[in-house]
């Protein structure tokens, strides 16, 4: 055994190194601050960690700050579990003081004298919850939220395929409007979200309780393997019981009209026929729109094509007005009117019966009277000229 009595030469002790007082005692000596090492030893921090993220990353989203957890990061970083010491601190509590701190951004760490460690971590978007809707009629607008985290970079939402708006994206709430439908398409859909770059977003759900229990009961564990059971998100379509009365109504009279209960205008009976399906529809009279079943009396707006323009204009709580260009957002139910003659006044009024949707564009059938169909393609009727403008009923 080496003699290391204090007659020993110092030479001869040489190899000998005493243990360096832990960070907290330098205070006892104002100028023993880490900037008095030498500059080898000086903690290296790194610039703001933004240059480490990804082309169009989301950045840091979470600073999570962890109070001496030197010993957890000795198991889970370094591999090795710090020693305690006769006074239950860390034995390498020095070494930690000593080390060069890393910086963390995405899968780097920090690592600071004195134990502590500050982990930051990119959080990637995540859907945590199920949709707060689960079934919508096919003719859309219905408005749907789901809960997560970091939702604000939620850069498309689709829904059976087909892209929906964005109502509002937080960090931790989205919503969106569901995309209308053809009337076939009914049944289960998938609801879809990516990012900015096309990376598909992950829809997670609640631990098992015997999942969870077990976390509970090893927090370390639940730290470092959060556990993700991976789910899907899906929209039930579903008809629309106002639409159904009002289609219904179109296909039962569109030829065998229904004069026990209106009176049939000769020869311009289209409008007429468009209120009585609205009525059907669900719609109520008032002193602007009415029929008078005992005298057969009735608004202009009621039975003129150009009056019920000028009053759906002035009324956006009944419907929206829509040109050719926006066929993608017509649906079943809604009011199609036609100007043949370029004269600015409408035509004709019907209602639409049915709408195809493909990669070569939307397709759109109308139903009614003077002009009589229960499916009338409206591309046919404009071949020869004139145009169609749309109200979305709502």
């Amino acid at each position: 055994m080496p003699d290391i009595s204090p007659d020993t030469p110092a030479r001869r002790r040489s190899n000998f190194i005493p243990a360096r007082p832990r960070t907290p005692e330098l205070a006892s000596d104002p100028d023993a601050t880490r900037d008095s090492a030498p500059p080898s030893r000086r903690p290296k921090h790194r610039a703001a960690p933004s240059g480490n993220r990804r082309p169009g990353a989301r950045g840091i989203r979470r600073v999570a700050a962890l109070s001496g957890a030197s010993a957890i990061l000795g198991v889970t970083a370094f591999g090795a579990v710090s020693a305690a010491g006769a006074d239950g601190a860390p034995a390498s509590a020095s070494l930690a003081a000593e080390a060069a701190p890393l910086v963390a951004t995405g899968d780097e760490l920090t690592v600071t004298p004195g134990g502590s460690t500050v982990s930051q971590v990119e959080q990637a978007p995540v859907v945590t919850s199920g949709l707060s809707v689960a079934a919508a009629p096919f003719t859309g607008g219905t408005q749907i939220t789901v809960q997560g985290e970091a939702l604000d970079e939620v850069a498309a939402v689709q829904v059976g395929g087909a892209p929906a708006t964005i109502v509002s994206a937080e960090e931790g709430q989205l919503t969106f409007a569901v995309p209308a439908v053809a009337e076939t398409s009914l049944g289960s859909v998938a609801v879809t979200m990516t990012e900015a770059d096309g990376t598909a977003v992950a829809a997670e759900t609640p631990a098992s309780p015997a999942t969870a229990s077990f976390t509970a009961a090893h927090p370390r564990v639940a730290a470092a393997s959060p556990v993700a059971v991976p789910s899907e998100l899906n929209l039930t379509y579903t008809s629309d019981p106002r639409i159904d009365a009002q289609l219904g109504y179109v296909l039962a009279y569109w030829s065998d009209y229904n004069t026990d209960a209106y009176t049939v205008i000769s020869g311009n009976d289209c409008a007429n026929f468009t209120s009585q399906s609205l009525i059907a529809r669900g719609w109520t009279m008032d002193g602007a729109w009415y029929y008078d079943a005992a005298t057969g009396a009735m608004s202009a707006t009621w039975a003129s094509s150009t009056a019920m323009r000028d009053w759906l204009l002035g009324r956006p709580d009944l419907a929206s007005p829509l040109d050719d260009s926006q066929r993608a957002q017509v649906k079943v139910g809604d009011i199609a009117q036609f100007d043949w003659d370029a004269s600015g006044d409408r035509d004709h009024t019907a209602i639409v019966t049915r709408v195809e949707h493909s990669d070569a564009g939307t397709r759109i059938w109308v139903g009614g009277h003077t002009k009589d169909a229960d499916y009338w393609d409206v591309d046919e009727a404009i071949a020869g000229g004139g145009t169609v403008n749309y109200f979305s009923v709502k």
